[in-house]
């Protein structure tokens, strides 16, 4: 069987460099080369013309430039953008821009389907197919800037921030994502700020330490609970690493950045299981200590929860608590739910491994017994010595 030739799409500046001192050429080539793939959109070898033909001809015999395909294309009415892409596995993931003032936030995917399965999002419901290669994070930012019209010389580039929080926990592809989010920050690729390209990982705690020795990327956090026992009956991972473990690894992690960079704390605010008074004063608590920003989702609905999104009231009350307390909070505006591509609705079409998409269909399908031992699961947790103020405060 032939091995895979490099796609030059995926490769970092020190990859590809390491690539053109293989075929004898001089490092100043990979510079080159990015700037061609990058900014100016170029995926032709021949139309590369500072580049010898000598070396254009090795090129084209060791080295493949390749897109993932964009399949579907769906425009949001509020100026948002969700396109469907296939990858080598396969599969299809979505990617979304969202427009906001003078910003332009490409939300882009991390694997195929997400292991994870955290009860408040769609694409965790679908379970796991494969990790997206470099080519394919990264080719969202180029797929994007295409169809924005970013490639054009002088155009306006719309692309202006990349968030890592499409589908897939990034930290579980972490090679991949740690070359991807390089490229993105290279001035000779994308040329993106380190404020303005982040990561966002529901707590895989040795992968964040490890992050310092491979980028300096923003950070944000899932945490969408105030304590262990009710993170962990929503997010499977706190079972793993709890919260204590996940915001030391975190706050090592920025201890580490060069400049005062904080990180963001993301909770999906859920009707009736982490929304109450008593959850943002325990919230306030746990960061007492934890220098961060908190961003609030109020829940997206999607086919096969039953979770429903608070009321604004709840979600003000929420705000005001942490805000009374210290925190810098905002509300994350609900945009492109018109197209299923809002916060936590991302899907896709996965070939799953896991079967995962299979018994949550079939629970979906069982409807009353399922719904009932649900909400006794949460009565349980709602009862359990952490949350008794929050039972004491309902009643």
């Amino acid at each position: 069987m032939a091995e895979e030739r490099p796609n030059l799409l995926g490769l970092s500046r020190d990859k590809m460099k390491a690539l053109f001192s293989e075929l004898g050429e001089k490092p100043f080539r990979a510079q080159q080369i990015m700037q061609w793939l990058h900014q100016r959109g170029e995926l032709e070898l021949n139309a590369m013309t500072d580049i010898s033909k000598s070396l254009r001809g090795q090129l084209e015999q060791s080295v493949d430039i390749r897109l993932p395909k964009i399949v579907a294309d769906y425009p949001s009415d509020d100026g948002s953008h969700k396109w469907v892409i296939e990858v080598a596995s396969g599969s299809r993931v979505e990617m979304v821009f969202i427009p906001e003032g003078g910003r332009g936030t490409l939300c882009v995917s991390s694997q195929a389907g997400c292991s994870l399965d955290c009860s408040f999002c769609a694409t965790g419901k679908q379970g796991f197919n494969s990790n997206l290669t470099v080519a394919e994070i990264v080719g969202q930012v180029w797929l994007a800037r295409q169809q924005l019209g970013g490639f054009e010389q002088g155009a306006e580039r719309k692309v202006s921030n990349v968030v890592m929080m499409g589908m897939g926990e990034p930290l579980l592809n972490f090679e991949a994502v740690m070359d991807a989010v390089n490229i993105m920050m290279d001035d000779w690729a994308y040329g993106l700020s380190k404020r303005k390209v982040t990561i966002s990982t529901s707590g895989v705690v040795p992968a964040i330490r490890r992050m310092k020795e491979f980028t300096d990327a923003s950070l944000a956090v899932s945490l969408h609970a105030p304590n262990d026992a009710l993170r962990s009956s929503i997010m499977p991972i706190n079972k793993r690493y709890p919260i204590g473990e996940l915001l030391d690894a975190v706050t090592d992690y920025m201890a580490g950045l060069q400049d005062k960079r904080m990180p963001v704390i993301e909770y999906t605010l859920i009707k009736g299981i982490n929304d109450h008074r008593q959850h943002a004063r325990e919230l306030a608590q746990v960061l007492a200590s934890f220098p961060c920003k908190i961003n609030l989702i109020p829940f997206n609905p999607f086919s096969l929860s039953d979770y429903q999104r608070p009321s604004d009231s709840v979600i003000g009350n929420f705000r005001e608590i942490l805000q009374r307390a210290g925190f810098t909070v905002t509300v994350r505006t609900t945009r492109a739910d018109d197209i299923g591509a809002a916060c936590g609705q991302l899907v896709g079409d996965v070939e799953d491994q896991t079967r995962r998409q299979q018994r949550h269909l079939k629970r979906a399908q069982q409807g009353g017994v399922n719904a009932n031992s649900e909400k006794e699961r949460r009565t349980e947790i709602l009862a359990s010595t952490a949350n008794l103020a929050t039972t004491a405060d309902r009643f």
